[in-house]
């Protein structure tokens, strides 16, 4: 028996395939990595290259949910606009229900909701999409929730999602970071990490700066080029140095 027709049914090691090819669609897609600083979240993704004629504007990875968070996500881009959609629509509910903006947590636990909804019935499939949701406590310290096509939420001090080097860039990640990250340093270890996986440097990268009381703001690719620069001149004396020693 096929154990991979029908979304519904286990596999006799007990393994749902439609989910497992989901979190294949993420791992294919390109790597967005999230880092928590002191006072604020970094989001950094990968943008592939982009046609000749195709406006820039128009591919998002990194996208604003409601005024206190924001999105980026790994895997069909299709499923995440649906997906953010769904999400924002909860958000402008809870306003009108609650009188308040919804929490992190509460929209991070409502998209593993609905991702797992669509694991369990016939007749759909799993949202082939992994996300990285960042924002702000109400104490006002930052957040950072990831959720995956099986439906389940995590909170993270710095995560990778999507990508074949995701292992590696989480590893590059746990040595890497440390508590009270100051934004500069955390906006340079978001690219450090996406310098692993992307070859023409700045102009492959969207960084988003997530700070307190404010819209997410995207850097500059110039701003974002310096940056790199700096990493890539640091990596050629760390090579030199061995050689002059020599």
């Amino acid at each position: 028996m096929s154990y991979d027709r029908a979304i519904t049914v286990f596999s006799p090691d007990g393994h749902l395939f439609q989910v497992e090819y989901a979190m294949e669609a993420v791992r294919r897609g390109s790597t967005a990595v999230g880092v928590r600083g002191k006072d604020c979240v970094v989001l950094a993704v990968e943008r592939r290259a982009l046609a000749k004629l195709q406006d820039p504007r128009t591919i998002r990875k990194i996208v604003s949910v409601d005024e206190r968070s924001v999105l980026a996500f790994a895997g069909l881009t299709a499923d995440a606009r649906v997906l953010v959609n769904k999400t924002r629509i909860e958000a402008q509910s809870y306003r009108l229900t609650c009188e308040d903006a919804p929490s992190v947590e509460y929209l991070a636990r409502y998209i593993a909701r609905t991702q797992q909804r669509y694991t369990q019935r016939g007749g759909v499939r799993p949202f082939g999409i992994a996300t990285l949701l960042a924002g702000f406590a109400e104490d006002g310290s930052p957040v950072l929730y990831q959720t995956d096509p099986a439906g389940t939420h995590s909170e993270w001090k710095a995560q990778v999602i999507g990508g074949r080097n995701a292992k590696s860039l989480r590893e590059f990640l746990e040595k890497h970071w440390e508590e009270g990250l100051e934004e500069a340093k955390a906006v340079r270890m978001g690219i450090q990490a996406l310098l692993e996986v992307v070859d023409s440097g700045a102009k492959n990268m969207e960084i988003c700066v997530v700070r307190p009381g404010s819209a997410k703001s995207i850097m500059e690719e110039k701003d974002v080029d310096e940056i790199v620069k700096e990493i890539e001149a640091e990596a050629e004396e760390g090579k030199a140095k061995p050689s002059s020693e020599e």
